[in-house]
């Protein structure tokens, strides 16, 4: 595959709620495109197609048709191609591969990627129910209070009975999360305080939501967006000499893997029994990004960032990662060994930013968010949570219950 690089990006302060001072998806992608140019050295009208990831802009806000707020941002915007994409909670990646395909077409020479999800401006009860259009309607989470919640409480069960699960496992998994995003300036929770209650089953300092789910397994409920500046290899060289930039030193994406399984929860379970994998469109959509990126698998990769909608996801992915034989005491289904290794300073680091859990989960933005995380890692700039001597960083974004998943590998 042809390169394409990440020039610079920008993600908004996860913490803002942005409705307390009348705002919201406009503005949030405003500041966000805005970012990314700054931080690009590009000019709006050096920007030759939008793209925009967006899940749920109807529903929370009553907003549609966000490529024309990209088109409505600056005056030389205006005319330029843009288009909204949604995929669930892979959003964001779904706009990426668009705009990579451009490029790598050669339509376009440079692309701007931005996600954006509102979602602080309703209760929590009208949040949840918004979010179950990302499962079948009336086919899938009918009861429960809380529909992911009980989604993922199904996953876990499945784990539990399948190789056995200690509740142990998801909360340092949680406990790690948050202690990342106390160190990421841009993270929801890097001002939360806990107890060690806070990471056990207690019913008070850690309350169920659903079944295995309790409070600190959730990822947030999150305003906020983030975007990206994109080129082909030809325009980046010449933006590289123009800047004064070594072209060695900016991040491309290396490869990348895309897969959708069937809709329902229980039809991907009940298929997978007997298999190694839980979800075997997820672990083809690593392997299919490792292969284009010609690694042989996660030992290749220097740091992670993965979908933790739930402490359960991130124990599926860690999984599905396949680092048996890696790290010792790992086997099928039974990663919890390799957590030790996922923080900062291990073999493996997974979500420095906090991921979904400690860093935020506004929908559409959490793929891009997760790229220019990929990215800034790669150059050494991942501000207080920088991975030493970072040079490869792998995404895995998941849409649904792991219905569209998304891998990118970025490298310099």
């Amino acid at each position: 595959m042809s390169r394409v690089y990440v020039l610079g990006g920008h993600q908004t302060d996860f913490a803002r709620n942005w409705s307390r001072g009348g705002e919201g998806l406009f503005e949030m992608l405003g500041a966000a495109v805005r970012g990314a140019l700054e931080a690009s050295r590009v000019r709006p009208d050096e920007v030759e197609v939008g793209h925009v990831g967006n899940f749920t802009g109807e529903l929370f806000a009553g907003q549609g048709h966000l490529g024309g707020f990209f088109a409505s941002l600056h005056p030389d915007l205006a005319g330029v191609p843009a288009s909204r994409h949604e995929a669930a909670c892979a959003s964001g990646s779904i706009a990426l591969l668009a705009a990579m395909s451009e490029l790598e077409a050669g339509r376009y020479e440079v692309a701007c990627v931005a996600g954006v999800e509102q979602m602080r401006n309703v209760p929590g009860q009208q949040a949840a129910d918004h979010l179950g259009a990302a499962a079948w309607r009336g086919r899938e989470g009918q009861g429960a209070t809380y529909l992911w919640p009980a989604m993922f409480d199904r996953l876990a069960r499945e784990y539990d009975e399948r190789h056995g699960l200690a509740y142990d496992d998801l909360m340092a998994l949680s406990r790690q999360a948050f202690a990342n995003g106390s160190r990421n300036p841009r993270a929801q929770s890097r001002a939360w305080t806990f107890t060690d209650r806070s990471f056990t089953a207690d019913d008070v300092a850690n309350p169920v939501v659903e079944g295995w789910m309790r409070r600190q397994d959730c990822g947030q409920i999150t305003d906020g967006a983030a975007a990206v500046v994109l080129a082909s290899e030809r325009w980046a060289r010449d933006w590289a000499a123009r800047e004064g930039v070594d072209l060695g030193a900016v991040p491309f994406v290396a490869g990348w893997g895309h897969r959708t399984a069937p809709m329902l929860m229980e039809d991907k379970l009940v298929a997978s029994r007997g298999q190694r994998w839980v979800f075997p469109e997820l672990r083809r959509t690593l392997e299919d990004a490792w292969r284009r990126a010609g690694v042989a698998g996660p030992e290749a990769v220097d740091a992670f960032e993965v979908h933790d909608c739930f402490s359960i996801t991130q124990y599926m992915v860690l999984d599905h990662l396949g680092l048996e034989g890696l790290v010792e005491g790992v086997a099928p289904g039974r990663p919890g060994a390799a957590i030790a290794e996922t923080g900062a300073d291990g073999r493996f680091p997974v979500n420095p930013s906090g991921g979904l859990i400690g860093g935020g989960h506004p929908v559409g933005a959490t793929g891009v968010r997760m790229l220019h995380d990929a990215a800034q890692q790669v150059r050494g700039l991942a501000d207080g949570v920088q991975v030493d001597g970072a040079r490869r960083a792998q995404t895995l974004n998941l849409g649904g219950s792991s219905t569209t998943t998304v891998s990118f590998v970025v490298e310099r």
